[in-house]
């Protein structure tokens, strides 16, 4: 599959359907493996990695969960190509830096995923749209089923799956979602329930995971720690942070909507409504402030142009890699910018027909 061909396809997390779907727009699981025979990726040669490369691959070629795969080497793409895969939230920053020996394993519609070589041999994944995490734990525990039949993984008695960060030890699991709680923070409670987060095991991070920025009011959601519960307790645990949070955002939705909070709540959906359908420059904190306001807007059935599956293919396509992807070249600031507002007038004015 080339890169190009990637942006036919909608990616099926990111779909308007699944529990929760006003609010949580994916879940994700992430399992952390390593091999018994080679060093974590940080202590190893290059030759050692490639050597794990092809290894993985092969293995992976004959997963059954992998069928029509598509595979990429890292240091045979450019900056815009590895770029354009972290957008997708298919492949790290980090494995992106670090492009020699390492690759990126892609199944049909991106709802299977695996890193080799990044911080940790393989990290395999699996997302699934709405809150859903005991589907992306089906479809990850049934790869790694496979994987683990014809690869030497790490493990350690008491210790569990050995991995290269200590906070990965025992099942190796992140599970993960992706939330949208853009009333939270109106309302002036999210500092405060964020806060609580950490007191439950729990990590809150940006659109990208760890290390990154918050845009269009979405966070990451996932288990700090995975040593000493197991796969159904951490499940349950994120599960149940996650519907809380939902239902705390459907409340502030509707707190909203009370009086005069109301008019201010429409003006600045209205306002944002008004920017995408006629603006010609766009940064990407710009498109993603004003979707994520448009989204809300939408969620609450208000009469406004798009869909909430519009809002939330555009906040993919309107990132950098991925307008360059589809104009076939290199853009500069300005030239994205453009670009930007002209595809979320398109989209948004597609949608009104």
């Amino acid at each position: 599959m080339q890169l190009s061909t990637m942006l036919r396809f909608k990616m099926a997390w990111a779909e308007a359907e699944g529990p929760d779907h006003e609010v949580v727009l994916s879940s994700r699981v992430r399992l952390a493996r390593n091999l018994a025979s080679a060093p974590f990726p940080s202590h190893s040669s290059a030759p050692a990695l490639a050597r794990v490369l092809a290894r993985v691959f092969a293995a992976a070629r004959a997963a059954e969960s992998f069928e029509d795969a598509a595979y990429f080497e890292f240091d045979a793409l450019d900056d815009t190509d590895r770029s354009f895969l972290v957008e997708r939230h298919i492949a790290s920053p980090a494995l992106a830096e670090n492009s020699v020996s390492r690759g990126l394993v892609v199944g049909a519609k991106e709802s299977l995923s695996l890193m080799v070589n990044e911080e940790d041999h393989l990290r395999l994944a699996s997302f699934r749209p709405g809150l859903d995490l005991k589907a992306a734990w089906e479809l990850a525990n049934s790869l790694d089923d496979d994987l683990e039949d014809k690869l030497d993984f790490a493990f350690g008695g008491e210790l569990g799956y050995l991995t290269a960060c200590p906070t990965n030890l025992g099942t190796g699991m992140r599970a993960s979602c992706l939330i949208h709680l853009p009333a939270l923070g109106l309302s002036g409670i999210g500092e405060r329930v964020f806060a609580g987060l950490s007191r439950m095991g729990l990590a809150l991070r940006g659109l990208h995971g760890e290390g990154t920025k918050v845009l269009g009011d979405l966070y990451q959601i996932s288990n700090a720690t995975a040593l000493g519960r197991t796969e159904p307790e951490i499940l349950a645990a994120v599960a149940k942070a996650v519907s809380q949070l939902a239902d705390g955002e459907r409340e502030s939705r509707r707190a909203l909507c009370c009086g005069s909070e109301r008019w201010r709540l429409e003006d600045m959906v209205h306002r944002s409504a008004g920017i995408l359908a006629n603006a010609r420059l766009l940064t990407f904190e710009e498109a993603s402030h004003h979707l994520s306001l448009l989204r809300m807007g939408l969620s609450l059935g208000w009469n406004l142009p798009g869909s909430i599956s519009a809002v939330n293919e555009l906040l993919i396509m309107t990132q950098p890699a991925h307008l360059m992807m589809r104009a076939g070249k290199e853009l500069a600031a300005r030239e994205r910018d453009r670009a930007r507002a002209e595809m979320v007038r398109e989209k948004l004015s597609g949608e009104a027909r």
